[in-house]
């Protein structure tokens, strides 16, 4: 596209954009806002800005915004966040947990509270020995596929239906991907191993 050489040029035509061929203040040469300045010192000025603000805490205003747009646009969000590359997802959520270290430790302390209180006292050495077992075996399976392999209870802990102990022949390793579509449905139930 051909641009207007001059700002009044570009006014009198009517044109949002004019290039001289020269550098403005800062050196750039690039299309000029005829309402404005250089489009390149702008990008510029918008991410020392943005950088800036990011550093901010969001205020309750911003964050129920955020709220609403996710509300309304629920399934792009989802999409977008599903596509994007295995490693940019584990950044994100390695930042996510380095920033929220309080909510993991809760997480984590409410999860080893419903295990301590989901394991009957009449459990044996020999059987906490084989669920750590298989602890080990879905660490194992981690380092040698690469992908993450985690311990699933068959009847879970917690379930609208029935509840499941924490026990060997309640616990099986499987996939994390497999264990997320799972999620605290009962599939199958257990044989009692002996």
């Amino acid at each position: 596209m051909e641009y207007p050489k001059t700002r009044a040029e570009a006014k009198k035509t009517g044109n949002k954009y004019y290039f001289t061929g020269l550098p403005c203040i800062r050196g750039h040469i690039s299309l000029r806002k005829t309402k404005g300045s250089c489009v390149d010192c702008m990008k510029e000025d918008w991410a020392i800005d943005n950088a800036r603000r990011a550093k901010l805490p969001k205020s309750e205003a911003s964050k129920a915004a955020g709220r609403r747009y996710y509300e309304r646009n629920k399934e792009v969000v989802k999409a977008r966040a599903a596509s994007r590359p295995d490693e940019e997802k584990k950044t994100h959520k390695q930042k996510y947990k380095e920033a929220n270290p309080e909510l993991y430790k809760a997480l984590t302390s409410v999860r080893k509270r419903r295990h301590r209180s989901a394991t009957p006292k009449w459990v044996t050495k020999e059987q906490k020995m084989a669920m750590r077992r298989l602890y080990l075996e879905a660490q194992r399976l981690t380092k040698l596929t690469g992908e993450r392999y985690v311990v699933d209870h068959v009847v879970p802990l917690i379930n609208p239906d029935v509840c499941g102990l924490h026990v060997p022949w309640n616990l099986r390793v499987m996939t994390q991907e497999e264990n997320l579509k799972k999620s605290n449905k009962l599939l199958d139930t257990p044989a009692k191993q002996e």
